[in-house]
């Protein structure tokens, strides 16, 4: 089955839209707010409302399709997930760049908790933020060229 398909029939019923907003996150190359995925897909000619991406990337996440995280003015940031296993990134604050970790030992502590608590349908989020090398380059260089 397609994986597209998969996903969109997830987020409930379908309407070209939902269909709409899911291709562009699905080809998005980063994380992206609501607001950011709308502009794109207005400038590009699409007819969605705003409400309507919010709504749809929200289903996606509550389905396990796109991984969300905040940024650091609180901000949701979305991104495809083509698989159900869940992602955790590391984000940088400066630029929005998400890379992906390795979360074996988040997984497996969130896992020991849950067996120790005796909760069932445990979910956890762990967000991780920095400084990419890109943007910690140039923070370094501008700074440098500030005190010269």
């Amino acid at each position: 089955m397609n994986d597209d398909r998969t996903a969109a029939d997830l987020i409930g019923r379908r309407t070209q839209q939902r269909a709409t907003v899911l291709t562009a996150l699905i080809h998005s190359d980063d994380f992206a707010s609501a607001q950011s995925l709308h502009a794109r897909l207005v400038a590009a000619g699409k007819r969605v409302g705003l409400s309507t991406v919010y709504r749809t990337l929200t289903a996606l996440a509550e389905a396990g399709r796109a991984d969300m995280v905040r940024d650091p003015s609180g901000e949701r940031l979305f991104r495809y997930r083509p698989s159900e296993q869940h992602q955790h990134y590391l984000l940088c604050r400066t630029c929005g760049l998400g890379q992906p970790v390795d979360a074996t030992l988040i997984e497996s502590w969130a896992a020991q908790i849950t067996e120790a608590s005796g909760y069932a349908d445990v979910q956890h989020t762990v967000e991780l933020t920095g400084t990419c090398p890109d943007c910690t380059h140039v923070r370094h260089t501008t700074h440098t060229d500030n005190t010269t």
